[in-house]
């Protein structure tokens, strides 16, 4: 069974919201879109191109999806990152969308997300990776069906936000397996859930 892995931007007050740009995401009058561009350095940059080259495929809200849909096919030929975001396969959870979708290489997903995602956690291959999509991620939580975050903490403070883990997110013991601090002090944080995901169809012991 491949992993389902959480990959997030976060800063030091939990908030992953609009973190690429002015105008990403203004949603609840979010003002404070692109604040990891003053900390990003080749390390976390290295780290997200080895995190995309070494996924199987991205799960992605809808949101998340119609950004990088309307980014990523525009880039060059020659962007390395532009090159794997385009080819991999995308799995996307919305009911709103409409299939047949315009970028390349995307599936809508349909019936019930868990058993969905579940479904694809049983394929053969390389492990799936969900970037953004703050909405999806809860449900994903609540399902218990991440089994590792891939965390980039940027050393800033915004006071408001859409959180990765909010009010509503399940209590869960999380093992720090690795950590690595950048030039511009953001600190890669990878854990695990200690608790392991259950079989569907059997009740937990």
């Amino acid at each position: 069974m491949r992993k389902l892995i959480v990959q997030e931007f976060v800063t030091l007050d939990g908030v992953m919201q609009a973190p690429g740009g002015p105008d990403e995401d203004r949603r609840g009058g979010f003002e404070h879109g692109g604040w990891i561009s003053q900390n990003s350095d080749q390390i976390e940059g290295k780290f997200i191109r080895d995190s995309i080259a070494t996924s199987g495929g991205l799960l992605l809200g809808r949101t998340t999806y119609e950004i990088f849909a309307s980014y990523w096919p525009l880039q060059r030929s020659d962007d390395e990152l532009a090159k794997m975001m385009n080819s991999l396969p995308k799995y996307v959870a919305s009911t709103m969308l409409e299939e047949p979708l315009k970028w390349r290489n995307s599936t809508l997903l349909k019936g019930d997300l868990a058993e969905e995602v579940w479904k694809l956690k049983q394929m053969n291959g390389k492990n799936l990776i969900v970037i953004g999509s703050g909405v999806l991620v809860q449900s994903l939580m609540q399902n218990n069906l991440v089994d590792e975050y891939r965390l980039m903490v940027h050393p800033i403070v915004l006071g408001s936000g859409m959180r990765l883990f909010r009010e509503n997110s399940p209590k869960t013991t999380l093992k720090l397996i690795d950590s690595k601090t950048t030039t511009t002090g953001v600190v890669i944080l990878t854990y695990q859930p200690e608790k392991k995901t259950p079989e569907r169809g059997k009740k937990e012991s």
